[in-house]
Protein backbone atom coordinates (compact mmCIF):
# COMPACT_ATOMS: atom_id res chain seq x y z
CA UNK A 1 0.00 0.00 0.00
CA UNK A 2 1.57 3.14 -0.96
CA UNK A 3 1.58 6.40 0.93
CA UNK A 4 0.53 10.14 -0.23
CA UNK A 5 3.03 12.38 0.55
CA UNK A 6 1.12 14.66 2.31
CA UNK A 7 -1.15 12.64 5.44
CA UNK A 8 -5.21 13.47 5.15
CA UNK A 9 -5.88 16.22 6.85
CA UNK A 10 -9.46 16.37 8.85
CA UNK A 11 -9.96 20.25 7.99
CA UNK A 12 -9.25 19.32 4.22
CA UNK A 13 -12.66 17.15 4.14
CA UNK A 14 -16.07 18.84 4.40
CA UNK A 15 -19.05 18.07 5.88
CA UNK A 16 -22.57 19.27 6.52
CA UNK A 17 -21.85 19.88 9.73
CA UNK A 18 -19.32 22.36 8.63
CA UNK A 19 -21.19 24.10 6.11
CA UNK A 20 -23.57 24.51 9.20
CA UNK A 21 -21.52 25.99 11.34
CA UNK A 22 -20.10 28.26 8.72
CA UNK A 23 -23.62 29.65 7.96
CA UNK A 24 -24.85 29.95 11.53
CA UNK A 25 -21.76 31.93 12.33
CA UNK A 26 -22.22 34.20 9.35
CA UNK A 27 -25.80 34.90 10.25
CA UNK A 28 -24.29 35.70 13.79
CA UNK A 29 -22.37 38.58 12.37
CA UNK A 30 -24.98 40.14 9.56
CA UNK A 31 -27.35 39.77 12.85
CA UNK A 32 -24.81 41.66 15.41
CA UNK A 33 -23.73 43.96 12.98
CA UNK A 34 -27.72 45.17 12.80
CA UNK A 35 -27.73 46.02 16.34
CA UNK A 36 -24.72 48.16 16.70
CA UNK A 37 -24.72 51.33 14.59
CA UNK A 38 -21.83 54.10 14.19
CA UNK A 39 -22.98 56.95 16.38
CA UNK A 40 -24.07 59.79 14.36
CA UNK A 41 -21.92 62.51 13.13
CA UNK A 42 -20.98 65.74 15.07
CA UNK A 43 -18.46 67.51 13.26
CA UNK A 44 -19.50 70.96 11.84
CA UNK A 45 -20.10 70.79 7.96
CA UNK A 46 -18.11 73.20 5.87
CA UNK A 47 -19.89 75.13 2.91
CA UNK A 48 -23.26 77.52 2.78
CA UNK A 49 -26.00 77.97 5.28
CA UNK A 50 -28.67 75.20 5.62
CA UNK A 51 -31.79 76.46 3.31
CA UNK A 52 -34.51 77.01 5.56
CA UNK A 53 -37.54 76.34 4.31
CA UNK A 54 -38.77 79.68 5.08
CA UNK A 55 -40.88 80.98 2.50
CA UNK A 56 -40.18 84.62 1.21
CA UNK A 57 -42.22 87.48 2.45
CA UNK A 58 -44.98 89.02 -0.10
CA UNK A 59 -44.00 92.39 -0.84
CA UNK A 60 -47.93 93.06 -1.64
CA UNK A 61 -48.37 92.49 2.29
CA UNK A 62 -45.94 95.55 3.46
CA UNK A 63 -46.60 98.76 4.02
CA UNK A 64 -44.05 100.91 2.18
CA UNK A 65 -43.10 104.42 3.61
CA UNK A 66 -43.33 105.98 0.57
CA UNK A 67 -46.54 108.63 0.25
CA UNK A 68 -48.73 108.23 -2.75
CA UNK A 69 -52.17 109.99 -2.29
CA UNK A 70 -55.06 108.15 -2.55
CA UNK A 71 -53.47 105.22 -3.71
CA UNK A 72 -51.06 102.56 -2.48
CA UNK A 73 -47.57 102.24 -3.55
CA UNK A 74 -47.19 99.60 -6.53
CA UNK A 75 -44.96 96.84 -6.53
CA UNK A 76 -42.97 96.84 -9.79
CA UNK A 77 -40.73 93.93 -8.93
CA UNK A 78 -39.63 91.84 -6.73
CA UNK A 79 -36.96 89.27 -5.99
CA UNK A 80 -36.12 87.19 -3.17
CA UNK A 81 -33.04 85.70 -1.61
CA UNK A 82 -30.91 85.43 1.73
CA UNK A 83 -28.62 88.34 1.69
CA UNK A 84 -27.47 88.62 5.51
CA UNK A 85 -26.66 85.05 5.71
CA UNK A 86 -29.34 84.12 8.41
CA UNK A 87 -30.62 80.62 6.54
CA UNK A 88 -33.95 82.42 5.73
CA UNK A 89 -35.13 84.76 2.53
CA UNK A 90 -35.80 88.35 2.33
CA UNK A 91 -37.29 89.84 -0.72
CA UNK A 92 -36.70 93.33 -2.35
CA UNK A 93 -39.37 95.16 -3.62
CA UNK A 94 -38.79 98.14 -6.40
CA UNK A 95 -42.09 100.14 -5.91
CA UNK A 96 -43.45 103.30 -7.16
CA UNK A 97 -46.58 105.06 -7.30
CA UNK A 98 -48.93 104.58 -10.21
CA UNK A 99 -48.72 107.79 -13.08
CA UNK A 100 -50.70 108.83 -15.70
CA UNK A 101 -47.82 109.97 -17.25
CA UNK A 102 -44.05 110.11 -16.85
CA UNK A 103 -41.82 107.88 -15.22
CA UNK A 104 -42.43 108.76 -11.18
CA UNK A 105 -39.55 108.01 -8.60
CA UNK A 106 -39.03 104.52 -7.45
CA UNK A 107 -38.18 103.16 -3.89
CA UNK A 108 -36.20 100.14 -3.22
CA UNK A 109 -36.94 98.16 -0.31
CA UNK A 110 -35.65 95.10 1.64
CA UNK A 111 -38.05 93.21 3.47
CA UNK A 112 -38.17 90.76 6.30
CA UNK A 113 -40.16 88.04 7.92
CA UNK A 114 -39.37 87.49 11.57
CA UNK A 115 -40.18 84.18 12.92
CA UNK A 116 -43.12 84.96 14.61
CA UNK A 117 -44.43 88.27 12.90
CA UNK A 118 -45.74 90.07 10.33
CA UNK A 119 -43.03 91.03 6.74
CA UNK A 120 -41.98 95.05 7.63
CA UNK A 121 -39.61 96.81 5.19
CA UNK A 122 -36.04 96.88 6.73
CA UNK A 123 -34.42 98.64 4.78
CA UNK A 124 -34.05 101.19 2.27
CA UNK A 125 -31.82 100.51 -0.54
CA UNK A 126 -33.12 103.60 -2.64
CA UNK A 127 -35.55 106.42 -1.52
CA UNK A 128 -38.40 108.11 -3.89
CA UNK A 129 -36.73 111.67 -2.95
CA UNK A 130 -33.78 110.44 -4.67
CA UNK A 131 -36.15 110.92 -7.46
CA UNK A 132 -34.58 107.67 -9.65
CA UNK A 133 -35.71 105.03 -11.34
CA UNK A 134 -34.90 101.57 -11.31
CA UNK A 135 -34.46 98.62 -14.09
CA UNK A 136 -31.98 95.80 -14.63
CA UNK A 137 -32.99 94.75 -11.06
CA UNK A 138 -31.38 91.35 -9.98
CA UNK A 139 -30.78 89.65 -6.20
CA UNK A 140 -28.18 86.53 -6.94
CA UNK A 141 -25.27 85.53 -4.49
CA UNK A 142 -26.58 87.81 -1.78
CA UNK A 143 -26.26 91.09 -3.10
CA UNK A 144 -28.47 93.37 -4.96
CA UNK A 145 -27.98 94.70 -8.22
CA UNK A 146 -29.75 97.79 -10.52
CA UNK A 147 -29.58 100.03 -12.81
CA UNK A 148 -30.93 103.13 -11.53
CA UNK A 149 -31.56 105.62 -14.20
CA UNK A 150 -31.65 109.88 -12.88
CA UNK A 151 -32.20 113.57 -14.70
CA UNK A 152 -29.53 115.97 -15.04
CA UNK A 153 -31.29 118.51 -14.30
CA UNK A 154 -35.29 119.76 -13.34
CA UNK A 155 -35.56 120.83 -17.45
CA UNK A 156 -35.57 117.17 -18.44
CA UNK A 157 -38.36 115.31 -19.23
CA UNK A 158 -39.66 112.65 -16.30
CA UNK A 159 -40.30 110.69 -19.21
CA UNK A 160 -36.64 110.47 -20.61
CA UNK A 161 -34.01 110.03 -17.86
CA UNK A 162 -30.79 111.18 -19.29
CA UNK A 163 -28.22 109.72 -16.23
CA UNK A 164 -27.27 105.60 -15.60
CA UNK A 165 -25.44 104.28 -12.89
CA UNK A 166 -24.92 100.75 -11.63
CA UNK A 167 -25.31 99.72 -7.99
CA UNK A 168 -24.85 96.97 -6.22
CA UNK A 169 -25.73 96.11 -2.41
CA UNK A 170 -24.30 93.27 -0.18
CA UNK A 171 -24.67 92.85 3.97
CA UNK A 172 -21.98 94.23 5.77
CA UNK A 173 -21.44 94.35 9.69
CA UNK A 174 -24.94 94.72 10.13
CA UNK A 175 -26.13 97.05 7.19
CA UNK A 176 -26.66 96.82 3.68
CA UNK A 177 -23.72 98.59 1.74
CA UNK A 178 -23.57 100.09 -1.79
CA UNK A 179 -20.60 99.27 -3.63
CA UNK A 180 -18.59 102.73 -4.80
CA UNK A 181 -19.54 103.37 -8.41
CA UNK A 182 -17.81 105.64 -10.35
CA UNK A 183 -19.92 108.88 -11.78
CA UNK A 184 -23.01 108.83 -13.54
CA UNK A 185 -23.60 108.61 -17.48
CA UNK A 186 -25.44 110.50 -19.92
CA UNK A 187 -27.99 107.75 -21.32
Amino acid sequence: MQHPAVPELAHTTTRPVHWLATAAALAAVVAGSSFLQPENATAAQAGPPPVSTASAPDPNTVDYPQQCGVTAPQVQKKASGDLDGDGRPETVAVVRCASGSGTPPSGVYVIAQPENGRARVVATLVAPKERLSVSDFAVSGGAVTATLLGYSSPDVPRCCPDEQDKAKWQWQDGSFVRTKQPAAKSV
